[in-house]
């Protein structure tokens, strides 16, 4: 434990060296958090006490990211409501189903088609179906989106997820480690995690007025605490349950959204949600073993090229099915085509339980090319519908709409020639 500091204090300055690189590129820091954590790693050079390997902060930093992605989801819920969310239920429920339908359906077909047995196919649906529920918030907060229409079903989509995945994981579990989970058993604890859901949002809206009073604290410090112990405790009950702790976070995230003290709790949670959230995009790189990768190439690639076809096809089915425009549809699919920690457990539960060991390559460049597209396509959402607009004719422009369009376009090309 010698150099323990020594190294995290390594990797915060790592993150804070591509933090400037990426600003200066005008890129999304997502992708240089996570490559230089690829980088660097079990399989990287050691010069004198600068250990690049970070073997004795592994589980510290492994640790740090699991508090980001709770920051990352805790905040998102700030940005966001259960007012909003509950008026949403009914969309919510038709665009989670159409969303987890077509990506589960494009992952078992693939799986098939490249040949793999039925459990490694399971696997491989599981690992393309599930989005990255940290990349997405990262990405609607640092892009301002979330009081866009289609955050709504963004976020409902995301927890929709989670209930499916616990389903499936009890499932899964059940086939890959021969545990044989009984039906009664599985559906038990579906109908837990969607009863803690739904209670938690329900009793969280109507006690608002006692958390008013309980967090009417002058002390910042005090304050603090007493926010970060209903975060982690409620995060840690989660789990418990078989909620991923993350939709826990989220979850406080929504019910604080509803009191008074909402603008003094983003202000203070902000600078953790940033640094927190760029150790877990480190650490989560620091998983990835960049000379493993060469035999999924091909194999990666063309389940990315699926998950992108399937995202956006299930966007704008579950957006139009919610009333949303076609341009705020198309920005869901783009929005949550990311895949991260979700894949990585499903990948490591094949592992477990001594499938084909190209799971773990396939996954993990899986994810890193996805983890690298999402945040570029949702930031240049406009751009990549305007292009799918003049293919398919999402809709329909009138003369004179069109007309004002190509003026515009033709001012600022005039603007930045000159």
């Amino acid at each position: 434990m010698d150099h323990l500091v020594l190294e995290i204090g390594l990797a915060v300055i790592l993150l804070a060296l591509v933090g400037l690189l990426s600003a200066k590129l005008r890129f999304s820091v997502i992708p240089f958090y996570i490559l230089i954590g690829m980088a660097v790693g079990p399989h990287a050079p050691k010069f004198g006490i600068l250990d690049f390997r970070f073997i004795e902060s592994a589980p510290f930093i492994d640790f740090l990211g699991r508090i980001g992605v709770l920051f990352l989801l805790f905040y998102l819920g700030l940005e966001f409501s259960v007012g909003r969310l509950i008026k949403s239920g009914k969309s919510i429920v038709i665009g989670g189903t159409i969303y987890i339908l077509i990506n589960f359906t494009l992952g078992l077909a693939y799986g098939w088609v490249t040949g793999f047995p039925l459990e490694e196919m399971l696997i491989i649906a599981g690992i393309t179906t599930i989005s990255s529920s940290a990349i997405v918030a990262k990405v609607l907060v640092d892009l301002k989106r979330t009081a866009n229409s289609e955050t709504e079903m963004i976020l409902g989509i995301i927890m929709f997820e989670d209930i499916f995945l616990a389903v499936y994981i009890s499932i899964l579990s059940g086939l890959v480690l021969s545990g044989a989970n009984s039906l009664g058993g599985v559906l038990l604890s579906a109908a837990y995690a969607l009863g803690f859901m739904l209670s938690f949002i329900v009793i969280g809206r109507k006690i608002v007025p006692l958390l008013n009073k309980m967090f009417n604290i002058r002390n910042n410090e005090v304050f603090l605490l007493l926010v970060f112990g209903c975060l982690f405790f409620v995060a840690g009950f989660s789990e418990t349950i078989h909620v991923a702790e993350a939709i826990g976070a989220l979850l406080v995230g929504l019910v604080l959204a509803e009191t008074e003290h909402l603008k003094r709790i983003e202000h203070l949670i902000l600078p953790f949600r940033d640094f927190f959230g760029a150790v877990f995009f480190f650490s989560f790189g620091l998983t990835i073993d960049p000379f493993a990768l060469g035999g999924a190439v091909w194999l990666s690639i063309g389940a990315v090229i699926l998950t992108l076809i399937g995202n956006f096809v299930a966007g704008m089915l579950a957006g139009r099915s919610a009333g949303l425009s076609p341009k705020a549809s198309s920005n869901i699919g783009l929005t949550i085509v990311s895949r991260g920690e979700f894949s990585i457990i499903m990948a490591n539960l094949g592992k477990t339980g001594g499938l084909l060991e190209i799971i773990q390559p396939f996954a993990a460049l899986y994810v890193l090319i996805l983890a690298i597209l999402g945040p570029l396509l949702t930031k240049e959402s406009k751009l990549v519908y305007k292009g799918l607009n003049k293919l398919f004719r999402f809709e329909r422009k009138r003369p004179a709409e069109k007309a004002t369009e190509t003026a515009t376009e033709q001012a600022t090309e005039q603007a930045s020639s000159s």
